[in-house]
């Protein structure tokens, strides 16, 4: 049986696409992760010290930096790319 000129197409758009939404799926995975770890510990360091809401603010404030840093690396790396 042999492939189709349309077949071979669709199969190699999907390959694609498949791999592009498994790089964008694994960006907001750790973008996710990184910023569910600072805010946790915030509120952790929060509950041991007694300083509420202070450190949880500022595992918020670490969290965005964080993402806006990968978010600018992952930009500069698609730019250098094209």
């Amino acid at each position: 049986m042999q492939i189709q000129p349309d077949e071979e197409r669709f199969s190699e758009q999907f390959g694609r696409s498949a791999r592009a939404l498994s790089d964008y799926m694994g960006l907001g995975l750790q973008i996710a992760v990184s910023f569910v770890f600072f805010v946790l510990l915030g509120y952790w360091a929060d509950s041991w010290l007694g300083t509420s809401p202070l450190l949880l603010l500022a595992g918020v404030a670490i969290g965005m930096v964080g993402m806006v840093l990968l978010l600018m690396k992952v930009l500069r790396t698609a730019n250098k790319k094209k």
